[in-house]
């Protein structure tokens, strides 16, 4: 027990201290639209002559910003790895670091957070990981499809489950994987985006909820029609 709480004190000393370094140091003008649109060519140019560390290193920032569930940075960082990268390098920088930070986001939620919040909300907890057994992953590959759900809330609310940490890691890797493409692609043109929202038009967003809602119905149509199956019929 005491091992496990000087662990937990650790991750929330070291965690409090990267945010603390992000906001004193200002970085967070690193993180904004105009400042990536404006360093564009720099760092193109250095992509070109160090490809594979600006690659690494660009990975792990992406990890530290994402798993940090820092306002922003994964739509942006998402939009820059476009610009630096081109679609489909772009696309697989992106997508392996947007799931790594949310996995160990997910992870430390779970190891700091869940026997707190099981005290406190354990019936309410309980119905949630009862719908997360009877939905399994598509509960959260519907969530992961929509974008206006929260990046960091998914995150927090899914270590707070008992979802096995190797399916949140590959449930998020493909249901991210939709508006990663759309944000990548979008980064290709990042000199002509002047807001986000240029990038999430309702039409894109009604589209991916839809779709989610297509993904639930058609889930809920095959487990009735299971349980109309294996009911035995009455004489």
């Amino acid at each position: 027990m005491a091992r496990n709480a000087a662990k937990k004190i650790l991750i929330v000393v070291i965690i409090t201290a990267l945010i603390a370094v992000f906001r004193i140091f200002d970085l967070q003008q690193y993180l904004t639209l105009s400042y990536m649109k404006e360093s564009r060519e720099r760092f193109a140019l250095l992509y070109a002559m160090h490809r594979t560390s600006v690659i690494a290193v660009y990975i792990v920032i992406y990890i530290l910003a994402s798993s940090l569930s820092l306002p922003g940075a994964v739509i942006l960082m998402t939009l820059a790895t476009g610009a630096l990268f081109g679609l489909w390098t772009g696309t697989i920088v992106a997508s392996l670091a947007s799931t790594i930070g949310a996995t160990l986001a997910c992870f430390v939620s779970r190891f700091i957070l869940r026997d707190w919040v099981q005290k406190k909300m354990g019936d309410k907890l309980r119905t949630v990981n009862e719908g997360i057994e009877r939905e399994g992953s598509l509960y959260l590959f519907t969530l992961r499809l929509i974008p206006v759900c929260p990046f960091c809330l998914i995150n927090l609310l899914m270590g707070l489950t008992k979802m096995p940490l190797r399916t949140f890691c590959w449930v998020s890797l493909i249901g991210m994987l939709p508006a990663t493409i759309v944000f990548v692609n979008a980064g290709r043109e990042l000199a002509r985006i002047d807001s986000l929202s240029e990038i999430l038009s309702p039409g894109l967003l009604l589209s991916f909820v839809l779709l989610g809602i297509f993904l639930i119905a058609a889930r809920k149509t095959l487990t009735w029609y299971r349980s109309k199956r294996d009911t035995p019929a009455k004489d």
